[in-house]
C-alpha cells in the first residue's frame, strides 16, 4: 500500500510540474496581455469558442483567446490536478459537464470566481432553473451555463409506419414497450440499445422524469426510493421483452442506429448532430418525440448531458474571462452558431425566438424538433449530483448489470445503497 502511494504521490507531483510548464492564467504567469485569454475545452465547445472570440474581438481590440484542445477525461485530470496545488498552472477558462460541476464546488470550494458578485444573477432568467441550481453553492452563481441536453426519442419515422406503429400514441414506457414488441415481430429491429454492464443513461433520464436522482435534495442516497424501484424496474421490463440490443459503448450504438438495427435512440438534444454526421443518407428517416413517462399522466422532462464554462480563482485575468464568458453566454449568434454548427443544444432561452429554432431543417420529418425539445427546458428537475456522482455511477451501473441479469431490482439497489454509503465513508 505504502508502495502504491509513493507512486501515485510521484505521478501527481510530475503532473503538477507539467501544468505549471503550461498553464497561462494562474499567478505565476508574468509579462502576459490581459486581454489574452487561454481556454481548455474538447470536441466541438473548441471551434464554438474560437469562433465566439472572433465576433468578440471586433468590438474589444486586442482581446486573442487560445483554446487548448484535449479529451475530456484528460481535462479533468489536468483540472482536478490544478486545483490540488491551488489553481497552478490552470487556464482562464475551464469547460466542465453538469455531472461534474457540484463535485468541484464541494471539494474545492474557493477555487472557482463568484459570479453573482460580478452582476451574473442579473442574467438568470435566460437560463432554465435546472442549470442556474446545479452551478450555484450557497445560492451564487459559479459557472456560466452553456449547452444542454433536454431529452426526447429520435426515432425511425420510415421503421415505425412499416411497422404501423404511431408513435404519438407512445405516451408510458409500457407503451414503448409495446410498440417495440410490434416493431421487433414485424421488422426484427431491436427498439433500443443499451449498455447493460457499462452505462445507465435510460435509468438517469427516467430518475429525472419522477423528480429525484441517486441522491435526494437533502444529498442522502435515494436508491431504494420508490421512484428509483420502478425507473430500474422498468429498464429491467425493457430488457425482458426481447427489444433491447446490448450496444457496448458509443461507437457500437451509434452503428446500430445508422445501420437500422436499432430504432429509437432516448437521449438528449445534442444526439441530432451525431446523426447528422454518422448517417447523413437517413435524412428524411429520423424524428423525435417526447420521453415517455414512467406511470400515466406523469412528467416526460429530462436532462441527459450538458455542459458550462467556470473561472479558476487563481486567474490573474479573471475580470476578462468574465465579460468574454458574459458575452458567449448571452449571445444569440453565438448559440446560434454552436448548435447549427455543432448540434449543441443551447440553454440560453432567448435564442429559441430565433430563425434557427423556427427553422425545422430538412434532416427531421417532424414540423420543429427544436421546438419540442425547448418546451422541455423550463419542466426538467433540478438533479443532484454532489461530489460523489462518480461512485454513485458506478454502483448504480452494478445494480442495472444485476437487475438485467434477472436479480430481483429492490436487492440490488438496496446493495448499491450500502455499498456506495461504505464508498463515502471512506
Amino acid at each position: 500500500m505504502k508502495k502504491r502511494f509513493t507512486i501515485l504521490l510521484m505521478v501527481s507531483m510530475v503532473a503538477m510540474l507539467a501544468l505549471a510548464a503550461c498553464g497561462s492564467g494562474s499567478k505565476d504567469s508574468v509579462n502576459e496581455n490581459k486581454k489574452e485569454l487561454t481556454a481548455w475545452a474538447w470536441n466541438v465547445n473548441v471551434k464554438a469558442l474560437e469562433e465566439a472570440a472572433k465576433e468578440y474581438e471586433k468590438d474589444n481590440k486586442g482581446f486573442k483567446l487560445k483554446v487548448v484542445e484535449m479529451s475530456n477525461t484528460d481535462a479533468y485530470q489536468k483540472i482536478t490536478t490544478g486545483l490540488q496545488a491551488g489553481g497552478k498552472g490552470l487556464p482562464d477558462i475551464l469547460l466542465i459537464e453538469d455531472d461534474q460541476v457540484q463535485g468541484y464546488l464541494e471539494n474545492f470550494p474557493k477555487a472557482f470566481v463568484n459570479l453573482s458578485d460580478k452582476g451574473f444573477d442579473d442574467e438568470k432568467s435566460k437560463f432554465p432553473d435546472y442549470k442556474i441550481s446545479l452551478l450555484s453553492k450557497k445560492d451564487k452563481i459559479y459557472g456560466f451555463p452553456f449547452d444542454a441536453g433536454p431529452a426526447g426519442v429520435f426515432y425511425r419515422t420510415d421503421i415505425f409506419k412499416e411497422a404501423g406503429v404511431d408513435p404519438k400514441a407512445i405516451q408510458t414506457w409500457d407503451d414503448y414497450i409495446a410498440a417495440g414488441k410490434t416493431i421487433k415481430q414485424k421488422t426484427g429491429k431491436d427498439m433500443i440499445g443499451m449498455d447493460y454492464n457499462n452505462d445507465d443513461g435510460q435509468y438517469r433520464i427516467m430518475l429525472n422524469t419522477l423528480g429525484t436522482f441517486y441522491f435526494d435534495d437533502k444529498g442522502d442516497i435515494a436508491f431504494t426510493l420508490d421512484e428509483s424501484v420502478k425507473a430500474m424496474s422498468t429498464i429491467q421490463k425493457i430488457k425482458d421483452a426481447g427489444i433491447s440490443k446490448n450496444t457496448s459503448g458509443w461507437d457500437p450504438w451509434v452503428s446500430a442506429l445508422a445501420n437500422g438495427e436499432v430504432v429509437t435512440a432516448p437521449t438528449g438534444a445534442w444526439f441530432s448532430g451525431s446523426l447528422i454526421q454518422q448517417a447523413p443518407d437517413l435524412a428524411g428517416k429520423w424524428s423525435v418525440f417526447p420521453i415517455p413517462s414512467v406511470e400515466k399522466g406523469g412528467s416526460h422532462a429530462a436532462n441527459n448531458g450538458g455542459s458550462n464554462f467556470m473561472i479558476p480563482t487563481a486567474s490573474e485575468k479573471s475580470d476578462e474571462a468574465y465579460k468574454f464568458l458574459k458575452y458567449f453566454s448571452t449571445s444569440n449568434d453565438v448559440q446560434e452558431l454552436a448548435m447549427s454548427e455543432g448540434g449543441l443544444f443551447p440553454s440560453l432561452n432567448t435564442v429559441y425566438q430565433t430563425d434557427t429554432f423556427k427553422n425545422a431543417g430538412d434532416y427531421f420529418t417532424q414540423d420543429n424538433i427544436w421546438q419540442l425539445f425547448a418546451a422541455e427546458m423550463d419542466e426538467i428537475k433540478p438533479a443532484n449530483y454532489t461530489g460523489n456522482f462518480s461512485i454513485a455511477k458506478d454502483e448504480a451501473v452494478k445494480a442495472q448489470s444485476k437487475a438485467l441479469e434477472g436479480g430481483d431490482v429492490k436487492d440490488a439497489l438496496e446493495a448499491a445503497k450500502k455499498s456506495l454509503a461504505n464508498r463515502i465513508q471512506q
